[in-house]
């Protein structure tokens, strides 16, 4: 039987990516996504839903995201669902969480808008990658980089 495991959410950071590594050099980012829906009732009340999704991402992708995303910054992720499944140490029951393993992602703002929001930023700002919504998935490490967007027609 066929399956498809796809996932595209667009959200805000909940807090700063947490950046390790494996004692083999691997990188790897956890970071916590706010995905909003808002909509009316039929009564014309306005109504808001916020959903809370754990992110991993790994490798030269979770670098980067570790080292120019911070809470609150707008991003677009791609993935694919993930079950972890582990018993509880201390009540011993089952626990599962379902999450997303990160295949790609796009930065959705410059990065410079909130700077000197809440104390954070208050002068110079890390540089920003060239194209930093160009990353390809790990598997693709081969792939020809993508061409240049200024196109001159």
């Amino acid at each position: 039987m066929p399956s498809f495991n796809k996932v595209i959410l667009i959200g805000n950071l909940t807090r700063d990516p947490e950046l390790r590594y494996t004692p083999k050099g691997m990188a790897i980012a956890k970071l916590g996504l706010a995905v909003n829906r808002n909509w009316t009732t039929d009564t014309g009340e306005k109504k808001e839903e916020v959903t809370f999704v754990d992110v991993d991402a790994f490798g030269k992708q979770a670098e980067v995201i570790g080292q120019y995303l911070k809470k609150g910054r707008p991003i677009m992720v791609e993935g694919r669902l993930k079950l972890d499944q582990w018993d509880d140490k201390q009540s011993g029951q089952k626990r599962s969480r379902l999450g997303v393993v990160l295949e790609q992602f796009q930065f959705l703002d410059s990065g410079r808008a909130g700077e000197n929001q809440g104390g954070q930023g208050g002068g110079e700002s890390a540089p920003r990658p060239a194209r930093p919504a160009a990353t390809a998935p790990a598997k693709d490490a081969d792939a020809h980089p993508p061409e240049d967007d200024d196109v001159p027609f």
